[in-house]
């Protein structure tokens, strides 16, 4: 199976993602496997609350959407154009070690492994391990190619030739050990900060208020940090931020956002909040769920100084100071193909093998 025949398999999938939006579930084709895949993926929709309480009806759409979005046979043919496969002719195993944070997280790498040529060692996350192997299926039954690719296991990985793992910095200690004979890509904690200047229009601060809440702040692209100008107006920000109050009305969400304001009541922390987010003035990157940390800036120069020394715990910036390093405000759970979580290239990483 050439390249354009698997740009072409992965571009039929996108299509069928299509199906699947925030505005409603419509089936488009009438054909025997799409008839069968679209109720699989259906029925896996409506449940996939029940095995995962972040995973809401509408954050799973959220992330089909995208994905469908992403997988055009344009973008696919843009994104691995730059690169030349044939130098790569036989096949390697990468086994995926994959997180469950949001709902298709280890896409990116399973799609990356598979659209290089090569076969993929699945290991999933407790969290997120129901709508992969659905995929898989679907991508087998389109193309039997594939049927030897995909390898999904619970138990000790074995017989591979390189890894991709995500975790958290603790897993990543567990990985370097485990792993550090092989090549791999081992990825760490890393979160999303933006930059604000007080200029901002409220319509961007709206589609800040995506970056922030959309899958309750737990992606790596979640906007968990503010930097801000001294003297900043805070009521513009809230002001904002009111069309997503109704998130307080979810369980899980507003339990945290309790616990997390009685912990800083009782901390004697100052933090400023509007019923439904909390804003707490601290120097660390990773806030807790229902909380944004801020901290206040003197020079946009000292702190672009400050951010690029500290890069390694940063996954994007959300500013509209520079469009070329900095991500547009609304965009961070939007990526191309061709943005690489911690800026490692996987497919420069895979065919390099």
């Amino acid at each position: 199976m050439n390249l354009e025949q698997r740009i072409n398999a992965f571009a039929k999938l996108g299509d069928f993602f299509g199906q699947f939006t925030t505005k409603g579930i419509v089936k488009k084709e009438t054909s025997e496997t799409n008839t069968l895949f679209f109720n699989a993926f259906k029925m896996q929709i409506e449940r996939a609350q029940e095995f995962n309480g972040w995973f809401t009806k509408d954050n799973v759409l959220k992330a089909l959407e995208s994905w469908n979005k992403a997988l055009t046979k344009e973008n696919l043919t843009t994104w691995t154009s730059k690169y030349n496969f044939k130098n790569s002719t036989e096949s390697k195993t990468i086994a995926i070690i994959m997180a469950g944070n949001i709902p298709l997280v280890g896409f990116h790498d399973f799609l990356s492994v598979l659209i290089s040529g090569n076969n993929a060692i699945i290991k999933q996350s407790s969290n997120d391990k129901h709508f992969l192997p659905l995929i898989a299926k679907f991508l087998e039954s389109n193309n039997a190619y594939f049927k030897n690719k995909i390898t999904f296991t619970e138990g000790k990985l074995a017989n591979f030739d390189a890894v991709i793992a995500t975790g958290s910095n603790n897993t990543a200690r567990y990985f370097e050990h485990y792993f550090g004979k092989y090549p791999s890509i081992i990825r760490k904690n890393r979160n999303s900060v933006a930059i604000l200047t007080g200029n901002e229009t409220k319509e961007e601060l709206e589609a800040l208020g995506n970056d922030v809440f959309q899958y309750f702040g737990l992606g790596c692209r979640s906007v968990s940090k503010l930097f801000l100008p001294k003297n900043y107006n805070f009521d513009l920000l809230f002001n904002a931020f009111y069309k997503f109050k109704d998130i307080i009305n979810y369980k899980k969400y507003e339990n945290n956002y309790d616990y997390n304001k009685a912990v800083y009541i009782m901390s004697n922390f100052n933090i400023l909040e509007n019923g439904f987010v909390m804003l707490k003035e601290d120097k660390n990157y990773a806030s807790p769920i229902a909380t944004l940390f801020y901290e206040h800036y003197n020079t946009f120069e000292n702190l672009s100084e400050k951010l690029t020394k500290e890069s390694e715990e940063i996954q994007c910036i959300v500013s509209n100071e520079n469009v070329i390093n900095f991500v547009k405000f609304g965009k961070t759970q939007h990526p191309k193909l061709w943005n690489y979580a911690d800026n490692v290239d996987t497919i420069d990483f895979l065919i390099k093998l």
